[in-house]
């Protein structure tokens, strides 16, 4: 059963440093810079950070968060994916900025806000997936661009991001219906091919499998992980904060099958890329 007073609390902190976010981000910051503020600010109003602080530039539509050792700056057309987690509960929101003055980055940005705000006003117990797909795709090819077609909105579970039902970005004309539960609305707008694909590794895990490793320090790793994230995903430069020579246990559990890492995912055609997300309780 859904915690809606959880939920409630990792909405409203997402709301307020999504906020803050805005306030502080300019160009030519330290993407590092701005996803350690984000994710002190979310602990300062009393949650946690959900996932890793997703900071993805231009054709790089999700899935990358600044290294401990992160050189990069914020530029072009970026995307702020931002969680927060309250007992587990986790609220996922997003957001994009353009950081050039560039009118198509403008237009991508609109195009994604209207179809989620689309989206949201079609969601309620009962209504097909494709419904609000297509509603998602009506909207963004208003404005002469394309939706992203293999990502997708997603149910939210306890202590997982990714649970149960995925929320079209197009009309895939599917007919299962929306019940109750916590769903992630999440377009994504593209003057591209509107297809992605797997990049670089991010240096974003998650638990996939239980095991263990002979390594002393990989095994104190992943107990902190299991007490700490449990099945959330968690990153390389929290880790290397608790564990300062943690790569080489990381890469053991990886090579154990005990920990996933998520691949960068990029446009297929390195078409820029705009994202929109908010979460919603039925």
């Amino acid at each position: 059963m859904v915690n809606e007073k959880a939920l409630e609390k990792a909405n409203k902190i997402c709301r307020e440093t999504i906020s803050y976010a805005k306030s502080i981000i300019k160009p030519g910051m330290l993407l590092l810079d701005i996803a350690e503020k984000i994710e002190n600010k979310i602990i300062e109003l009393g949650g946690k950070p959900g996932f890793p602080t997703n900071l993805c530039i231009n054709e790089i539509a999700a899935h990358d968060t600044p290294s401990s050792n992160d050189e990069r700056i914020a530029e072009g057309l970026l995307k702020v994916d931002i969680g927060v987690s309250v007992d587990g509960w986790v609220a996922d929101y997003a957001f994009s900025l353009d950081l050039e003055d560039n009118e198509e980055n403008k237009q991508l940005i609109e195009a994604s806000d209207k179809a989620l705000a689309a989206a949201l006003r079609m969601v309620k117990k009962g209504v097909k997936l494709g419904e609000i797909g297509k509603a998602i795709e009506e909207e963004i090819e208003k404005k002469g661009f394309t939706s992203i077609k293999n990502l997708s909105g997603h149910e939210i579970g306890h202590y997982e991001l990714h649970a149960g039902l995925t929320i079209p970005n197009y009309s895939n004309k599917s007919d299962v219906e929306l019940d109750g539960g916590i769903y992630a609305i999440e377009p994504f707008a593209t003057s591209g091919q509107g297809l992605i694909y797997d990049g670089k590794e991010s240096g974003i895990f998650r638990i996939e499998n239980s095991g263990n490793v002979r390594d002393a320090t990989a095994r104190k790793i992943l107990k902190f992980v299991e007490e700490e994230y449990k099945t959330l995903p968690f990153c390389e430069r929290w880790i290397k904060k608790k564990f300062p020579n943690s790569r080489f246990a990381i890469s053991l559990l990886k090579k154990s099958g005990i920990l996933h890492e998520y691949s960068t995912l990029v446009e297929k055609s390195h078409k820029p890329v705009s994202q929109s997300e908010a979460t919603v309780i039925i």
